[in-house]
């Protein structure tokens, strides 16, 4: 997914990781899903799953910037800081496999 110029220049104030797991995490198409691990992979930074947690929890971006789709390496739900809790990344996640 493209980000929207004011969603890119708003990212500039924050850390230079946090930008790369952002810009990564708006890649994982509708329906799916990736691990902590797998995005922190995807940045160079292999092993920085926690780290990753910590700048999707830090997301001011979503929905745009969808973290409700990482999940932990055992395929649990975890991490949802958003409103709702996990309760709401279950129905987030399962309502865009229904129109996947």
């Amino acid at each position: 997914m493209k980000l929207s110029e004011q969603i890119q220049q708003r990212m500039k104030t924050y850390p230079r990781f946090y930008q790369k797991v952002w810009t990564a995490c708006a890649q994982i198409p509708k329906g799916q899903t990736r691990t902590y691990g797998e995005l922190a992979r995807s940045v160079g930074h292999p092993g920085a799953a926690r780290a990753v947690g910590q700048a999707l929890a830090r997301n001011p971006f979503a929905p745009t910037i969808p973290c409700h789709r990482v999940i932990s390496a055992n395929g649990a739900l975890t991490g949802y800081s958003g409103a709702g809790g996990l309760r709401r990344k279950k129905q987030l996640l399962d309502r865009e496999k229904a129109f996947c």
